[in-house]
């Protein structure tokens, strides 16, 4: 596989990964990691930006949530965002930190966008938790090959 093509199917995964899709963006990232071919460095900013970036496709659903809430495709249930907007309303943007989690993390972005997060903070804080997210799992990926 072509360094070019990795990169562009690591990105499509992440970025799928943290939408209305179902997409495993660690199973991609940790497959890239064992074959050895891309540097670990640019495998984990590739998923890092793409991560974020879907992220970015939640928040600005959630802005306009009363226009999508209830389509079959929103990536969150109304019990779902009920729940994160509880939450984020607790914690504010600090909650975005768990934006990572494989539960209730999409929630917690569609929640900020209801709430108006500022997208600077919004991408700031998310980006910081799905990097560090990479680098952990690249870390313990990169100690077992």
């Amino acid at each position: 596989m072509s360094d070019l093509a990795a990169y562009a199917g690591l990105f499509a995964v992440a970025f799928v990964a943290a939408t209305i899709l179902p997409a495993q963006s660690e199973a991609a990232l940790v497959a890239l990691l064992v074959a050895g071919a891309q540097e670990p460095v640019a495998l984990v900013a590739v998923a890092s930006v793409g991560n974020t970036l879907g992220a970015v496709v939640n928040w600005a659903l959630g802005r306009g949530v009363s226009r999508f809430s209830g389509r079959r495709w929103f990536p969150v249930t109304p019990a779902q965002l009920d729940r994160a907007t509880r939450w984020y309303g607790r914690w504010g943007r600090w909650s975005l930190l768990l934006s990572w989690a494989p539960v209730g993390g999409d929630a917690l972005t569609v929640a900020a966008g209801v709430l108006r997060e500022p997208l600077w903070s919004f991408v700031l804080l998310v980006g910081l938790a799905k990097t560090a997210r990479y680098v952990v799992l690249a870390a313990a990926t990169m100690n077992f090959v």
